[in-house]
């Protein structure tokens, strides 16, 4: 599997806010707790997304594991925290995005996925506008670099952040960022730059 595909960046990891500089492409696990090959925990029509996303068919939801911010309440530890997952290279990604629009998902969802952004922009090149005619959406916690989103203008359609913390001691507290308002808050008007108004279909789908 090519799962080490034109990501020669994952050789100094700075994907993130941590900026860590890892050689995730030698093992190396940085700041988010998985090395550079990509793992995904979970695939599937997901229908516990807001209504507009999950709708009556269900979200085509990816959760990638690792996790950047790493809180210490999340709900999907098993998954952002300790690595539970299994290596996809970029095709087997993109015939997955494939494989839940054919089993009706409303949307693609990409849950958690800036440590494995090289390879999610090669996949959704590979079938966004193609093969693939149904909306992506970015769900993340907002702790996200403006120059990682910058690479996804056109082909995400709907960005999902979680805002966490407007007070500096709370993000350090429960997330180990303090620095994390004033991050997500620069993410937050990148994500509006790209995508200024939400859109619905005819059924009251976003």
């Amino acid at each position: 599997m090519d799962t080490q595909s034109g990501v020669a960046e994952l050789a100094h990891c700075m994907l993130c806010p941590r900026e860590c500089g890892a050689n995730r492409l030698h093992g190396q696990r940085g700041a988010c707790g998985v090395p550079g090959q990509l793992l995904a925990a979970r695939a599937s029509l997901h229908m516990w997304e807001e209504p507009c996303l999950s709708g009556s068919r269900g979200s085509g939801t990816v959760f990638f594991s690792g996790c950047g911010l790493g809180c210490v309440y999340c709900q999907n530890y098993s998954i952002s925290l300790e690595g539970q997952g299994v290596t996809m290279g970029v095709q087997d990604l993109a015939d997955t995005f494939l494989k839940l629009q054919e089993q009706g998902a409303h949307n693609i969802n990409l849950v958690t996925a800036v440590q494995y952004l090289p390879q999610v922009i090669l996949a959704l090149e590979r079938v966004k506008g193609q093969s693939l005619r149904i909306p992506v959406v970015y769900n993340s916690s907002g702790y996200e670099k403006v120059e990682s989103l910058r690479r996804l203008e056109g082909l995400v359609d709907i960005y999902l952040p979680d805002f966490k913390y407007m007070d500096a001691e709370r993000a350090r507290r429960y997330s180990h960022a303090p620095d994390y308002p004033e991050v997500a808050k620069q993410a937050l008007a990148e994500m509006v730059r790209q995508v200024p108004e939400a859109r619905w279909d005819a059924q009251g789908m976003m």
